[in-house]
């Protein structure tokens, strides 16, 4: 699936200008912290929201202990037995001491049961990982302004895209296409010069490798070298590129970024990690996309709405209903006993996953509060909430011991039988 026709130029002109490995060093280096803020997020803030800000918030008012838990500068600082969180160290991060009931005179919270052992898995793990925090004092309620949702709306990257002009350049010869002009004029305004060409071997290196993740064979290299001297080399490259997004290969590579967004997995992870028997059908389903040249929009609306598309024939239903296999992989915590947690959660990760890979940011944080920068609010989250709670999610795993959560399979279009036998939902 190409997502435009002018991609595989807009490719060649980042291979020339030796740009692509640096953007992926610079994005490799933001995913750590990616990742440990939506941890935080979805693990950490939800727990102190819901257990501790009652009595150690600023909004509260209360700050029992002298103890206050709302954010990163007043956990670290503690209240009057010391510092609440060390990073790094659970031994004197004392909010584990009165998570786990060690101290019998710091028990919290008062007066409850302790918390469930998985969300106390969760502080261990993001207090030793650093307890990456990305909250900000909240000084005095009183003084804070409104969310604004109309002020969130125009933040840059809310923006419909336009159209920017054409920078002046000094070295007219270099450029070849229009994205080059904003390339050279970065290089010119910080006194640097373009890179000379690659050659034609290191050139068809980088492409196979961006396009199908292999090397070129040395047949390859010769065709390419003789199709060179034949024709010119913007012509050669133009039927290489035609060539490699022809390849099954294409689909194959290209279909492993998309599972990324997709958070493809063959198991549920979590406490049971048990496996998904029948993930591959998804797999398969976004490799044959790519490959196929599925138009973007349709791949979304399949993957979210699959079930409800009108499809000519067997075949086709059977690819709409694995495509909606994007909502049904994901992490489970099948050992969870309680039917409505358990619902709610897998709601929250079906609306994390929907607006991140579609909007490029997550809602899943307005589960607790309205976004204080990003245009969503409560009402955003429970609303789309209730589309995912009434919608019954089958991701096939049997009840057992390790499993309390039963997920049916779809029995596909000319397949007798169900997969798995049904499995009811324990009360």
């Amino acid at each position: 699936m190409s997502l435009s026709v002018e991609a595989p130029k807009i490719i060649l002109q980042f291979f020339a200008a030796g740009l692509l490995s640096a953007v992926q060093t610079a994005a490799a280096k933001d995913i750590t912290s990616a990742e440990s803020i939506a941890f935080f997020e979805s693990n950490i803030r939800p727990t102190l929201v819901d257990h501790c800000y009652k009595c150690h918030s600023v909004e509260s008012g209360k700050s029992k202990g002298g103890l206050l838990l709302d954010s990163r500068a007043s956990a670290l600082k503690g209240g009057d037995n010391g510092p609440a969180v060390v990073p790094g160290d659970m031994k004197k991060s004392l909010l584990l001491t009165a998570i786990t009931h060690r101290d019998p005179d710091m028990e919290m919270p008062p007066k409850k049961a302790k918390l469930s052992e998985a969300i106390i898995g969760n502080f261990r793990i993001w207090i030793q990982s650093g307890a990456t925090d990305p909250r900000k004092s909240t000084g005095s309620i009183a003084n804070q302004p409104p969310v604004s949702l109309e002020g969130s709306r125009k933040f840059w990257s809310f923006q419909k895209p336009q159209q920017p002009k054409i920078p002046v350049v000094e070295n007219k010869k270099w450029p070849r296409s229009e994205l080059d002009y904003f390339i050279l004029a970065e290089l010119e305004q910080h006194d640097m010069i373009a890179s000379p060409d690659a050659e034609p071997s290191v050139l068809l290196r980088r492409l196979h490798f961006d396009l199908v993740g292999l090397p070129p064979s040395p047949k390859s290299l010769q065709a390419f070298l003789k199709s060179i001297a034949d024709k010119n080399l913007d012509s050669a490259l133009e039927l290489e590129v035609d060539s490699l997004l022809a390849s099954n290969r294409f689909g194959e590579r290209w279909g492993r970024h998309w599972m990324d967004v997709a958070r493809f997995a063959e198991s549920s992870g979590k406490e049971a990690n048990l496996t998904f028997p029948h993930a591959w059908r998804y797999r398969d389903y976004v490799i044959d996309s790519f490959n196929d040249d599925t138009p973007f929009d349709r791949f979304l609306t399949e993957q979210i709405a699959g079930d409800l598309l009108p499809y000519d024939g067997d075949k086709e239903r059977a690819e709409h209903l694995i495509a909606t296999g994007f909502l049904a992989i994901g992490a489970k915590s099948l050992g969870e006993q309680n039917k409505l947690k358990f619902l709610a959660d897998l709601a929250d990760e079906q609306i994390d996953v929907v607006s991140r890979a579609f909007m490029a940011g997550s809602i899943a944080c307005a589960r607790c509060h309205d976004h204080k920068f990003d245009p969503y609010r409560m009402q955003d989250y429970y609303a789309l909430a209730g589309l995912f709670v009434s919608t019954e999610t089958f991701f096939g795993t049997a009840v057992s011991s390790e499993n309390n959560v039963g997920g049916d399979l779809i029995t596909l279009p000319s397949m007798p039988g169900q997969l798995i036998p049904n499995q009811s939902f324990p009360e």
